[in-house]
């Protein structure tokens, strides 16, 4: 292993070592201890606004699903195919779409 590249064990990170640790690592090279987050933040506001859950969140920004009126792509089962869709999320989804007069893709 190369110095410099090294990754930052859960064990280093929980004891609060991971800062430096990730000093060594050069700009842009991900550390594989967490997921990037920041991503997520500036893309899940239509969602959060809505009081959807985190992992609902995260399988609708994945899915390249945005805001509401995205929904029109897909269709209800392939929403609840999606991994972090919950029934409490989707119902909510149901609601805000009946709100706004938005219907899912026909399968």
């Amino acid at each position: 292993m190369a110095l410099g590249k090294e990754r930052v064990s859960p064990t280093l990170y929980a004891r609060g070592m991971a800062k430096k640790q990730l000093e060594k690592l050069p700009k842009g090279v991900d550390s594989g201890s967490e997921a990037n987050l920041d991503k997520y933040a500036s893309l899940d506001g239509e969602w959060r606004a809505i009081g959807l859950s985190s992992p609902a969140r995260r399988a609708l920004v994945d899915a390249k699903l945005y805001k509401v009126s995205d929904l029109r792509k897909i269709s209800l089962e392939d929403l609840q195919g999606l991994h972090g869709m919950g029934k409490s999320a989707i119902a909510r989804i149901k609601v805000v779409m009946a709100g706004k007069k938005i219907n899912f893709r026909r399968s």
